[in-house]
C-alpha cells in the first residue's frame, strides 16, 4: 500500500523500545501467539502500523536504520532470536542487517520495537535488494521482508565472456558466459552467427533468454549446434544486448577438424587446382603450337606444287 508521511512528533512517539498495552486490556483483543510485523511510524519513510514490509533506501557507505515490532499477546514473557536471512529471489542483502539484540524477551502482553541497521557497503552497486527479518520463537518462526534500494546512476552494462565451440554429442556446442556490468538487473538478448571459407553457415536472430542478471552476476550457459559444417574454418560470433543501451559481442574460432587436416585439405585442393591450371595451359599450348604449324605446311605444300 503506499506510503503515508508523517510529522516528526509521531516518530518521536514510536521510539521508545517498548511500548506496554494497559493492564485492563481485554484478553480477547489480541491474536493468540507472538508475531512481528514492522514497527509503526520508523524507517526512512515513516508509516503507520500497517506496513507490510521493511523499506530503506541510501547511498553506498551509509548505515540506515528501522525498527521491528515484536509483539506478545499472552500472559507468559516470550523469548525470540532474531537475525537477517535471504529472501526468495532478488539480490539477497540479508549481510547488511544487523538486530540491536540477537535474542529478545518480550514481557506478557507487550509489544517490543527492536532496532535494527543496514550498513551499506561503499561498494556496493545502486539498484535493488531484498532480505528478511527473521525471528525464530516458541511455535516456530516468523519474518518480515527488508526492501532496500541503494541509491545512484542506473547503468546498464553487460559483457559476453569466454566463448568456445567445442564438439558435442551430433554437433557442437557453443559456451559462453553472461556478466552484468551495470547497476540495474538486465533481461539479456542472444543472437548468433556463423561464417566460414564457404559462406555462412548459422545465422540466429536475437531472442531473449530465460534469465534476469543481477548487478555483478555471472552466469555461464550453452547453445546446442545440431549440424555445424563437417569441413570449414569458422568464426563463431555472440551478440548480447538488453534494455539501457547494454551491447556486446564477442568471437571464437571453430574447426571441426584438426589443423593438420585442414591443412592437408588444403594442400589437396590446392594441389588439385593446380594440376588442373597446369593440364589447361598445357592443351592450349599444344593448340596453340598445331595453329602456328599448320599455315607453315600449307606454305610448303604451295612451295612444292610449282613448276
Amino acid at each position: 500500500m503506499p506510503f503515508r508521511t508523517r510529522g516528526a512528533s509521531v516518530a518521536l512517539a514510536t521510539a521508545a523500545a517498548l511500548a506496554c498495552w494497559p493492564p485492563g486490556a481485554a484478553a480477547a483483543d489480541a491474536r493468540p501467539g507472538w508475531s512481528v510485523a514492522p514497527a509503526p511510524g520508523a524507517g526512512s519513510r515513516p508509516t503507520g502500523g500497517d506496513r507490510p514490509f521493511l523499506y530503506l533506501e541510501g547511498a553506498p557507505g551509509t548505515v540506515l536504520a528501522d525498527r521491528l515490532a515484536v509483539t506478545n499477546p499472552a500472559g507468559n514473557p516470550v523469548t525470540v532470536r532474531l537475525r537477517g536471512a535471504p529472501a526468495r529471489g532478488g539480490t539477497d542483502a540479508s549481510a547488511w542487517l544487523a538486530p540491536a539484540a540477537a535474542r529478545v524477551r518480550v514481557p506478557a502482553r507487550t509489544r517490543a520495537a527492536v532496532p535494527f541497521t543496514v550498513r551499506v557497503p561503499r561498494d556496493a552497486a545502486p539498484g535493488e535488494r531484498t532480505a528478511v527479518l527473521r525471528a525464530d520463537g516458541p511455535g516456530g518462526g516468523r519474518t518480515v521482508p527488508v526492501h532496500l534500494r541503494v541509491t545512484g546512476p542506473a547503468l546498464a552494462a553487460l559483457t559476453v565472456e569466454d566463448v568456445a565451440v567445442a564438439r558435442g554429442d551430433g554437433g557442437a556446442e557453443i559456451r559462453y558466459t553472461l556478466v552484468n556490468r551495470g547497476t540495474t538487473v538486465l533481461r539479456p538478448r542472444l543472437a548468433v552467427r556463423a561464417d566460414g571459407v564457404f559462406g555462412s553457415a548459422l545465422r540466429r536472430p536475437a531472442r531473449a533468454l530465460p534469465l534476469a542478471l543481477a548487478p555483478g552476476q555471472r552466469v555461464r550457459r550453452t547453445e546446442t549446434w545440431s549440424d555445424p559444417p563437417a569441413l570449414d574454418a569458422l568464426d563463431v560470433t555472440l551478440t548480447v544486448t538488453a534494455a539501457g543501451g547494454a551491447h556486446a559481442y564477442a568471437r571464437a574460432g571453430y574447426a571441426p577438424l584438426s589443423r593438420g587436416a585442414l591443412g592437408a585439405g588444403a594442400l589437396a585442393v590446392v594441389a588439385g587446382a593446380g594440376g588442373a591450371l597446369w593440364r589447361r595451359r598445357r592443351r592450349a599450348g599444344r593448340t596453340a603450337s598445331q595453329a602456328e604449324l599448320a599455315p607453315n605446311s600449307r606454305e610448303l605444300t604451295r612451295v612444292g606444287d610449282r613448276p
